[in-house]
């Protein structure tokens, strides 16, 4: 590196927390590249963070506060803003649980949290749940006794790889890349999903399974390992309830897990022969795979094959699904502020719950990182329940569909414009990162802003300021230095061990692993909707983080050449995705291996651009973790 290059972080919603090297050409222009001395970014990044460069430049970027008006958006200067702000909270603090806070990921950090020291102190209504992988974070608190996994680097170790459910093309690219290194060390890699991904580049063999069947292919095999009497003492005698899993099971055949999942009794064999006989063998766990109602059971049963097979707590064994992104991070700072009087509301229900909600009622939302309207189940019911508060703050860098909805719209930094502390989901590197860009307009970070407003209070609610709360965030026992010194490095490894439950040591109590005790029926999709969709990652976009010159085109939907749903539709003329909630124009795709049940749509595209897939999607939750269930949603196609 050059010794004008600046190291900094990426703050996507990515599990990578990617190294930068940030380079200037001739022009002034960021170049961000991976950082090559960064042991797991490795001196290269994906095309989300390229493509953020065209977001921070954007002529459609807001750089100025926004009031609604009869006529329209109005700009008018910060002091008015504050002011606004001050207003409305003291008009409603009288009654605080009638303010709802509503945070997103639009990006990663210790600073990010102060919208909850904020909202947190007045008392505001806030959530709990989540919109992404809470279903499989309680599945694996069920199991483990708490979300750990082995370090990511420890993947070269492993004799095979089963990937149920991850894209490693589009999600986590250094994931890919250390799942690349163990195949080259000659490990087997086996991936298991309905199609539709770009994994044939990273498996030797693809196991297509129904949407949503995971836990019965993964019964199977569990099945398969009863049958040959293959489950030693060792590991049962490190288990709390093997008994009561071992007769369920055995309640059913391996003929009738593999009719529910869509998947031949070979393709099972071959997966019992890499638990059974490659280890030690690594298990990768999507997201995907717990976004439906009975998500969290899909993820046990996967934890449950790797632990009875003896491929949890060794070196190139486990289980990796995602950690918690702020555990590296000591956030006690945020913490003791939150009331136990405040009241949580639904994530994934939020609309639903802001409207029937009373005593009081939801009359203020606070919005930051996050476009809610596009994001949540059921985008047209909330819109209703945005348009039932009375006053509504977006904290936005673009006009997207929650925020073109507000009464007030206030301009947002955005990654590389302001300075944090960023751990990640993937690994244990925590990073300092600089502001190394100057913001927009009148661009202003959260705290900046709650800041002024808290100023502004009466009684007032004074934050710490920016450095006061970075130093407090750097947990020294971890990183094994301070804050000052993280801030020279640029990055620094928290201390933990390589393998998680090294031994088969577990974190509940008793140190013993807990079984699920219950295999749910999979529903049968229903007459008139026979096509599960499945609104799956972008490869250059997070979430709705999306220009809108890249929206022009009328939105995608890709099925399988063998879709037998596909005949009573002319693709010569206006196509429709139905659901009993609406219908969205759409344009249809063939794509070769996909499951002929299933339609694929790349999530993130704005209703007020032609997309918004979750309009079509009820509002249901997962059966742990207050997660969304969004792949519980069947659709079909029609002409009109």
């Amino acid at each position: 590196m050059e010794q004008s290059d600046q190291i900094t972080v990426c703050t996507l919603d990515c599990p990578d927390a990617c190294s930068l090297v940030i380079k200037q050409d001739k022009s002034g222009a960021i170049l961000p590249r991976g950082n090559p001395y960064h042991p797991v970014t490795r001196g290269f990044v994906c095309s989300k963070i390229k493509k953020h460069m065209g977001r921070l430049t954007s002529p459609e970027r807001i750089t100025v506060p926004l009031k609604r008006t009869k006529s329209g958006f109005a700009e008018i200067d910060w002091e008015s803003a504050l002011d606004l702000c001050a207003r409305k909270i003291q008009q409603y603090r009288h009654q605080p649980s009638s303010i709802l806070y509503f945070h997103g990921e639009g990006a990663k950090g210790a600073l990010k949290q102060v919208g909850h020291l904020f909202f947190g102190r007045l008392g505001a209504s806030l959530l709990r749940g989540s919109l992404c992988d809470s279903a499989g974070y309680g599945a694996c608190m069920r199991d483990f006794g708490s979300r750990e996994q082995n370090d990511i680097t420890d993947l070269v170790h492993a004799s095979a790889i089963v990937n149920w459910g991850k894209d490693l093309s589009r999600s986590s690219v250094h994931t890919a890349y250390f799942v690349k290194q163990a195949h080259k060390r000659g490990a087997t890699i086996i991936a298991i999903s309905p199609g539709g991904d770009g994994n044939a580049a990273y498996a030797d063999k693809h196991i297509r399974i129904r949407p949503g069947t995971d836990r019965f292919l993964a019964a199977a095999v569990a099945r398969l390992f009863l049958e040959r009497q293959a489950v030693g003492e060792r590991i049962t005698l490190r288990t709390h309830n093997w008994d009561e899993f071992r007769e369920m099971i055995k309640r059913h055949t391996v003929e009738d897990l593999l009719a529910v999942c869509d998947v031949s009794r070979s393709a099972a064999e071959d997966i019992y022969e890499a638990y059974a006989h490659m280890h030690p063998v690594a298990t990768l766990v999507g997201t995907g795979l717990q976004r439906y109602c009975f998500g969290g059971e899909n993820v046990r049963f996967v934890n449950a094959l790797a632990m009875i097979s003896g491929n949890i707590g060794s070196r190139g064994a486990g289980i990796y699904f995602h950690l918690s992104s702020l555990r590296n991070l000591d956030l006690d700072w945020v913490r003791p502020e939150k009331t136990s009087e405040s009241r949580l509301l639904r994530m994934p229900r939020i609309a639903e719950d802001i409207l029937k909600t009373d005593d009081p009622p939801i009359r203020m939302i606070w919005v930051d990182g996050a476009n809610l309207i596009n994001q949540v189940p059921d985008s047209l019911l909330a819109v209703k329940a945005f348009e039932h508060m009375e006053f509504k703050v977006v904290v936005d860098a673009f006009m997207t569909d929650t925020a073109s909805r507000a009464d007030l719209v206030l301009p947002s930094t955005l990654i590389l414009e302001e300075e944090d502390i960023v751990a990640s989901y993937l690994h244990d590197y925590v990073h300092y990162a600089y502001a190394v860009r100057t913001p927009p307009g009148m661009a202003k970070s959260d705290h900046w802003i709650l800041s002024g407003v808290g100023k502004r209070l009466d009684p007032g609610i004074v934050m710490p300021d920016t450095e006061t709360c970075l130093r407090a965030s750097v947990d020294q026992d971890l990183l094994g230095l301070s804050f000052v010194e993280l801030r020279e490095k640029g990055f620094a490894k928290a201390k933990r061990p390589v393998v998680a439950y090294e031994g088969m040591k577990f974190d509940h109590a008793d140190g013993k692993y807990r079984f699920p005790s219950v295999l749910h029926g999979e529903p049968a999709p229903p007459e008139d909707f026979p096509l599960r969709l499945l609104t799956l990652i972008r490869r250059d976009a997070m979430h709705s983080q999306i220009l809108p010159a890249d929206q022009k085109d009328t939105p995608t939907v890709r099925l399988a050449p063998d879709c037998a749903y596909l005949a009573g539709i002319d693709r010569g003329k206006d196509v429709y995705l139905v659901s009993p909630l609406g219908r969205l124009k759409v344009r249809v795709e063939l794509l070769d291996g996909l499951h002929s049940g299933t339609v694929i749509y790349r999530r993130g595209g704005w209703m007020n651009m032609g997309g918004g897939a979750n309009q079509l999607i009820a509002a249901s939750l997962t059966d742990m973790g207050t997660g969304a269930a969004y792949y519980d949603q069947y659709v079909r196609l029609e002409n009109g």
